[in-house]
C-alpha cells in the first residue's frame, strides 16, 4: 500500500512513521509536514507544505490510506480559533482532498470523549470532525478514540498530571478500562486498522484499541 500521513512530527506520528518503515505491507509512505523530517528511508517522501494553501498540495494526496494524527493544544496554537484551524480545518481539508483523489481508506485519531454535543470545546471540535469526515464517504473509515496517551517526553502539563493521576488510580484497581495507552500501541492499531478488509461500524475505544494493536497479519 501507499500510505499518506499528516501529523508525522507528533509523538504518535513519529511512532507511526517508524513502524510504517518496517512494515512490508507499505511500499511507499508520503508524509505532509511543515518542516523536513530528520529520518530518511528509501520508501519515505516528505512533502514540505503550507497547510493554508491547499491548492499547492491537493493533487499530491493520492494513495491507498490516509493516516491522520494531526493535533495541537490551545497553549501551543495560541487560541481556540487557531486550534480549530489545525485540529478541524487542516484535517478536514486533507480528508476531503484524499477522497476526491480516490483514497479509499482513512484512519483518524480522534479523542476519547469526542462528541458534536459535548460541552468542552476540544471534545465538541473532535466530535464535529468525526461527523464531517463520515459524510465524505470513505469506503473504509476507522475512527480511533484513545484514552490518555503515554507520549515520550511530553511537555503537556495537564496531560502529564492526568497521566500520573490515572496511573495512581489504576494501581488502586480503579478505572482499568481507561489505562493510559502508549503512542506506539496507538500507531500499531492505526496500521492494523488500515490492513483490515471489514468496514468499521463503531469507533475503536478502550480495550478494543489494544486488541487491534496486537493483531497479526500474514
Amino acid at each position: 500500500m501507499n500510505a499518506l500521513v499528516i501529523g508525522a512530527t507528533g509523538a504518535t506520528g513519529k511512532d507511526l512513521v517508524e513502524q510504517l518503515m518496517k512494515d512490508d505491507s507499505f511500499e511507499k509512505v508520503d508524509v505532509f509536514v511543515r518542516r523536513p523530517l530528520d529520518n530518511q528511508h528509501d520508501k519515505l517522501t516528505d512533502h514540505v507544505i503550507d497547510f493554508d494553501q491547499p491548492d499547492t498540495w491537493r493533487d499530491l494526496v493520492k494513495g491507498d490510506v490516509l493516516f491522520s494524527c494531526l493535533g495541537t493544544t490551545i497553549k501551543a496554537a495560541g487560541s481556540k480559533e487557531a486550534q480549530w484551524k489545525v485540529d478541524y480545518g487542516y484535517q478536514y481539508e486533507f480528508a476531503k482532498a484524499a477522497r476526491e483523489n480516490g483514497v479509499e481508506r482513512y484512519v483518524l485519531v480522534s479523542a476519547e470523549f469526542a462528541s458534536p454535543k459535548a460541552r468542552s470545546f476540544y471534545s465538541k471540535m473532535k466530535g464535529q470532525l468525526e461527523e464531517a469526515v463520515k459524510e465524505l464517504g470513505f469506503p473504509k473509515l476507522t475512527i480511533i478514540k484513545p484514552p490518555i496517551l503515554m507520549r515520550k517526553g511530553s511537555d503537556r502539563t495537564f496531560e502529564v498530571l492526568g497521566l500520573k493521576a490515572i496511573q495512581f488510580m489504576n494501581k488502586a484497581g480503579l478505572f482499568r478500562s481507561q489505562q493510559p495507552l502508549p503512542t506506539e500501541d496507538l500507531a500499531m492499531a492505526m496500521i492494523n486498522s488500515a490492513k483490515r478488509t471489514q468496514d468499521e461500524n463503531e469507533p475503536l475505544i478502550g480495550t478494543a484499541i489494544r486488541k487491534r494493536a496486537s493483531l497479526k497479519f500474514n
